[in-house]
């Protein structure tokens, strides 16, 4: 394990048990809205600042983008992309789906380490550029299922914008019609992880944000599976729109996300 992966996770674990200390336990006081059906709490708050604090201490010339404001501007040209905790609402209200999210970004755009860990369960999903995918230590891949019959899909939810609800609506009605289920489990950072170790054999969502996806576009990567945006790019922080899967259902998502959020691309039948 790299000295980077190791601060990672560290940081990652550190900011875990400030969840769990305060899980179930959240008084209304504690709890901001942010702009329309966007919520921030004091636990994100302390848990960005524990992973900053680790991290600029570790690599004090490295940049940070975190999702609660933090940002430190480095000369290193390297960045580490930060969610304190993916899955906020979650959190509000007692549902145990959240995780923290922490990647590293070279000066090439590429992600060389990452970090997805889930608390309550005590799951710690790490990925290395070149090193494959673990969780708990252990060696993961993608599903190699291909018969939609079987496959469970991952996905999110329109919540706060609108203008794109009917293409989403009708790209539903198609992965619904060629799978056997889907989920939405209110992180994409975990929906990432487990398309990663095989639990969902897909994900897509629309407008997502760099720390929302960056540690787990690396999960799914160096598990054997493909990311890439609605058009089939694979820089997707251009767009921020996210397809991950396998051999079978990253296709079949993509040519969804093409013909109804894409209808003039060349690549659309």
């Amino acid at each position: 394990m790299s000295r980077e992966l190791d601060t990672a996770v560290k940081a990652a674990k550190a900011a875990g048990e400030i969840t769990l200390r305060k899980f179930g336990e959240l008084s209304s006081l504690e709890i901001v809205q942010k702009e329309f059906k966007d919520f921030v709490t004091e636990v994100d708050k302390a848990c960005e600042a524990a992973i900053s604090s680790l991290i600029t201490t570790a690599f004090p010339d490295d940049s940070m983008l975190c999702e609660e404001g933090t940002i430190a501007e480095g000369e290193s040209g390297r960045t580490w992309i930060v969610d304190p905790l993916d899955g906020t609402l979650n959190f509000i209200h007692s549902f145990p789906v959240f995780s923290i999210s922490i990647a590293l970004r070279d000066t090439g755009g590429d992600i060389l380490c990452g970090v997805v860990y889930q608390p309550v369960l005590r799951e710690l999903f790490t990925a290395e550029k070149g090193g494959g995918a673990f969780l708990n230590g252990s060696p993961i891949n993608v599903s190699s299922r291909c018969d939609r019959e079987s496959f469970l899909i991952a996905t999110g939810l329109p919540f706060k914008e609108y203008h794109y609800l009917d293409s989403y609506v009708a790209m539903l009605k198609e992965v619904i019609h060629d799978s056997a289920g889907i989920r939405r489990a209110g992180s994409a950072a975990i929906d990432l992880a487990y398309t990663a170790c095989g639990r969902f054999d897909g994900f897509w969502e629309y407008k997502l944000y760099p720390w929302d996806f960056a540690a787990g576009i690396l999960l799914v990567r160096e598990a054997g599976g493909t990311v890439t945006d609605f058009e089939g790019r694979t820089d997707v922080f251009l767009k921020q729109s996210i397809i991950a899967g396998n051999a079978t259902t990253h296709p079949m998502l993509l040519e969804k996300a093409l013909k109804h959020f894409c209808p003039e691309h060349p690549l659309q039948p």
